[in-house]
C-alpha cells in the first residue's frame, strides 16, 4: 500500500507514525511545505519568552528519525492539486521549483491552518510577525531582544501568551482588541473579569485598548514598522507588531480538487476522518469537528485534537474501525500568573444553539484559606434550564482553575445533569481545595436556580 500524507506537524506526523506501526510494509511519503516537521507549535510563545534557549527543544521527531522508521519525508514540498480520478497528487518542490505527480492508495490531508491577516495598510512591513511556525518563533525572539515596545493585535490564546512573553522580558506592550473586551471567546462577564485582573497587575508595563481597529502601520527609513494608527485616531510608536487575529484552514487546493468543505469552512469528514472520497482522509486544523454537547459542526483548531484525529485517520486507512466522536472545545491559557480555562458551551453560544441556558458564577479560594499559597478563582457553570443538562464551564484566576475544568469535561462527556454533578465525590485536603470545592459550590447554586424556575 502507498500512503501519502500532506502536512507534517501534529496530525500529519501522528498519522504517519501510527500507520507505519500498523502496516510496517506500507510505503509512506510525507510532504510538507515547511522546513521542519513534528514540532510543538503550542510551545512557540514559551520559546519566545525565553523559558528555554534552543528552538530545537520544540522538535518532537526529526526527518532522520522518520526515515529510520521507514517513512520518507519531503521538506519544502507543497501540494497543489489532488487528481482523484487517477489517485495522484500534484506536488511543487519549492527548493527546485519543479512540479511532479505522486500516486497514492490512501491519502491524508493534514495541511493545518494559517494566520488570518487583517486589512491593515502596510501590513507587510518588516517587524510585523505572526506566530505559527518555528521560523516565526526564531525571528520574534531575535527582534524581542533588541526592542523596548511591542504591539499585539488580538487577544485570543496566542495574543495573551505573547503579552506574558513580552512583559516578562521587560518590554512595554500595547494590546489592541477589536471587541469591547479582551479574551472574547469567553462570556462577556468572565472576559471583563480577566481584563480587570490583568489591568490590576499591569504596573504601567502594558496598555489594553478595546473596541479599537488597527488601520495603518507607518514605517521608518529602513522599512520597519514604527507607528501604529487606529480607526479612532490613536497612534503610538512601537518596535515590533505581532498579529494574533486568528487562523483559517488551509483547504483551497482540496476544495479545488473536489473535496467537500463543511459549513464551518474546513474539510468535511465523518467519524473515521474520511472525506467524500473514501480513500482520502483529513485531520487536524484543516478538518471540521463535531461539538459533542450540541452535535453541531465547529472548527476549533487545537494541537491536542490534531493528534487524536491523526491517530484515528491512520487506524481507519489501515483497515481498522475507530471513531473520533468530536470535541468539547476544552482549552487553557496562562497570562502573567492568571489561568483561564473553559470547556463546552459558553452561555452566549448556548443561546445561539437553541438551548435555554442558566448560569452561576462563584469566586472562591482554590484551597483552604490558611494555606500560604491560597488564591482566588472565579467559576462560571452553564446548564440548560429545561433539562438541567450541564452545557459548559469557564474558570479563571491565579489559583488552580484548569483542574476544575478538567473535572467538568468528564461530566459533559457523561451527559450529567447539574443535580447529578452536585453528588460528585471530589477530593479534599487543605493544600488542594476547600472542604466544598468551588466547582461544587457553583453546581449547587445552579441546581437551586433550575429547581426554583
Amino acid at each position: 500500500m502507498k500512503i501519502v500524507i500532506l502536512g507534517g506537524v501534529a496530525a500529519g506526523s501522528k498519522a504517519a507514525a501510527k500507520a507505519k506501526r500498523l502496516l510496517p510494509d506500507a510505503i509512506i511519503d510525507l510532504y510538507t511545505d515547511e522546513k521542519y516537521i513534528s514540532y510543538s507549535a503550542c510551545g512557540l510563545p514559551y520559546y519566545i519568552q525565553g523559558n528555554f534557549s534552543d528552538y530545537r527543544t520544540l522538535l518532537v521527531r526529526s526527518p532522520e528519525e522518520f526515515e529510520a522508521q521507514g517513512i520518507k519525508v519531503h521538506l519544502q514540498n507543497k501540494a497543489i492539486k489532488i487528481i482523484t480520478e487517477t489517485k495522484q497528487v500534484l506536488i511543487n518542490d519549492l527548493t527546485e521549483n519543479r512540479a511532479f505527480l505522486t500516486e497514492y492508495d490512501k491519502l491524508v490531508i493534514a495541511t493545518g491552518a494559517r494566520p488570518l491577516i487583517p486589512q491593515i495598510e502596510n501590513v507587510n512591513l518588516k517587524n510585523v510577525f505572526t506566530v505559527r511556525h518555528i521560523i516565526d518563533g526564531i525571528n520574534i525572539r531575535e527582534q524581542l531582544l533588541k526592542s523596548k515596545h511591542a504591539t499585539i493585535i488580538g487577544s485570543g490564546y496566542i495574543g495573551l501568551e505573547m503579552l506574558e512573553a513580552f512583559v516578562e522580558n521587560g518590554l512595554n506592550v500595547t494590546l489592541v482588541e477589536f471587541a469591547p473586551y479582551i479574551a472574547p471567546f469567553f462570556d462577556e462577564d468572565i472576559s471583563r473579569i480577566i481584563q480587570e485582573q490583568l489591568k490590576s497587575i499591569s504596573n504601567n508595563r502594558f496598555d489594553i485598548l478595546t473596541s479599537e481597529l488597527v488601520t495603518v502601520f507607518l514605517p521608518d527609513e529602513n522599512g520597519n514598522v514604527k507607528i501604529v494608527k487606529t480607526g479612532s485616531g490613536k497612534q503610538f510608536t512601537t518596535d515590533m507588531v505581532i498579529i494574533c487575529t486568528g487562523v483559517q484552514p488551509n483547504i483551497e487546493f482540496a476544495r479545488e480538487s473536489g473535496i467537500a468543505i463543511g459549513e464551518t469552512g474546513a474539510i468535511k469528514v465523518n467519524k473515521h476522518m474520511q472525506t467524500n472520497f473514501p480513500d482520502i482522509y483529513a485531520c487536524g486544523d484543516c478538518a471540521e469537528k463535531n461539538l459533542l454537547i450540541s452535535n453541531t459542526k465547529v472548527w476549533i483548531p487545537l494541537g491536542s485534537t490534531a493528534n487524536k484525529e491523526g491517530r484515528t485517520a491512520a487506524i481507519n486507512l489501515c483497515g481498522g474501525d475507530e471513531d473520533f466522536e468530536g470535541v468539547l472545545g476544552s482549552s487553557v491559557v496562562r497570562c502573567l500568573a492568571l489561568t483561564m480555562s473553559m470547556t463546552g458551551l459558553t452561555e452566549r453560544n448556548a443561546f445561539k444553539l437553541g438551548f435555554h441556558p442558566v448560569s452561576a458564577i462563584v469566586t472562591k479560594n482554590d484551597k483552604v484559606g490558611y494555606m500560604p499559597d491560597v488564591n482566588n478563582i472565579t467559576l462560571k457553570l452553564v446548564a440548560d434550564m429545561t433539562t438541567g443538562l450541564l452545557l459548559g464551564g469557564q474558570a479563571i484566576g491565579a489559583g488552580d482553575a484548569d483542574k476544575r475544568i478538567n473535572a467538568l469535561t468528564a461530566a459533559l462527556l457523561g451527559r450529567f445533569t447539574v443535580d447529578e454533578f452536585t453528588r460528585n465525590d471530589l477530593t479534599y485536603a487543605p493544600p488542594f481545595s476547600p472542604t466544598i470545592d468551588p466547582l461544587l459550590n457553583a453546581a449547587q447554586i445552579l441546581a437551586k436556580k433550575i429547581r426554583k424556575d
